[in-house]
């Protein structure tokens, strides 16, 4: 028991260096390099620009963590779990803007402490801001680095939560539309609505021009944080929304979303959760740090979730168990009729 633990314990340790490991991997490109074919050695090196040496120390490093392999004939190939990390919409990028974030838990008990200026805050300036003075290169940023992670979040969410029944959707801090581009995909008599940045809208308007859909989408260029929302969706859609803000900004956003549904009419949030009561180490270890380092978001677990629903008057509560807590949670939600 002792010599697992204390295994374990080394496991934690060295998680960081482990995930420098994999952005080396990804600086370098090893594995687009070894994504048609495998390679020596000697030729990777010499195209990563690295002695030979220290390319043997991160493809032997690569091989440990099971991102790659090392064949009979000496050469270097992908191993399954190195070509899922290519395979994953937007996991890529998340790997590289990670690195503020280590720079911001560099400083762990600064950080809990909140003493000083984190990165991710300057970086999140688009959830600070309140949409006030956003400047269109920050909002692309943002809603880039949002939208490749959402084909994720979308196929969990819509597998949780049927639309069945639901005539128009509105998509609340809807980003560039990727998660409704999906609803709309599975559900063709949907018609849908989309509120956020005018910047952001932008890019939004730019998706649905490019896949045939705009003429089943009103877009809102308009902050959620302020004034009333639109009314005329029978369902809205808070997906990765919540997590972002406070709870003073998180009462009042479903305040206005409840006022904005008819009788009967849905709410869904979509976004990573808190295990609460038996902690996640997805979600109570790395989206909890995260969303302080920003500054201004915070974890909630489904239940908490389901309380602030409740809060705002609504009911018919679910909380569907979740499929992978790393890419999402949801909880469902009522007006009463």
């Amino acid at each position: 028991m002792a010599r697992r633990d204390g295994a374990d314990i080394f496991d934690i340790l060295q998680g960081f260096v482990a995930s420098q490991v994999l952005s080396a991997l990804m600086e370098f490109g090893v594995l687009h390099r070894l994504l048609d074919r495998p390679d020596t050695l000697e030729s990777l090196a010499l195209t990563c620009g690295l002695s030979r040496e220290k390319m043997d120390l991160l493809l032997r490093a690569g091989v440990a963590l099971r991102l790659l392999k090392k064949k009979r004939n000496g050469r270097y190939a992908l191993a399954r779990r190195g070509a899922a990390i290519l395979g994953v919409p937007g996991l890529e990028a998340m790997i590289a803007h990670n690195r503020a974030f280590y720079r911001d838990m560099s400083d762990p008990a600064a950080l809990l402490r909140g003493s000083g200026e984190t990165e991710l805050a300057g970086f999140w300036s688009y959830v600070l801001d309140a949409g006030h003075g956003v400047q269109a290169e920050e909002a692309q940023r943002y809603s880039e680095l949002m939208a490749g992670s959402q084909a994720l979040v979308a196929e969990d969410t819509l597998r949780q939560v049927s639309l069945k029944g639901v005539g128009r959707l509105m998509d609340v801090g809807g980003g560039a539309g990727a998660f409704l581009d999906a609803a709309l995909t599975a559900y063709p008599d949907l018609s849908a609505m989309l509120l956020d940045l005018p910047d952001v809208v932008r890019l939004a308007s730019n998706r649905f021009s490019q896949s045939g859909r705009d003429s089943r989408v009103t877009l809102y260029p308009r902050s959620f944080r302020t004034g009333p929302l639109p009314e005329g969706a029978d369902a809205i859609s808070l997906v990765r929304v919540l997590y972002d803000h406070e709870d003073r900004t998180v009462a009042d956003l479903l305040a206005r979303a409840f006022v904005a549904l008819p009788p009967g009419g849905r709410l869904i949030v979509s976004e990573p959760m808190s295990g609460g009561r038996r902690p996640d180490r997805a979600t109570d270890v790395y989206f909890a740090f995260y969303t302080m380092a920003m500054g201004t978001g915070r974890v909630r677990s489904q239940a908490r979730v389901a309380g602030m629903l409740r809060e705002a008057g609504f009911d018919g509560i679910e909380t569907p168990r979740t499929r992978r807590s790393f890419v999402t949670s949801v909880v469902t939600a009522v007006k009463p009729t």
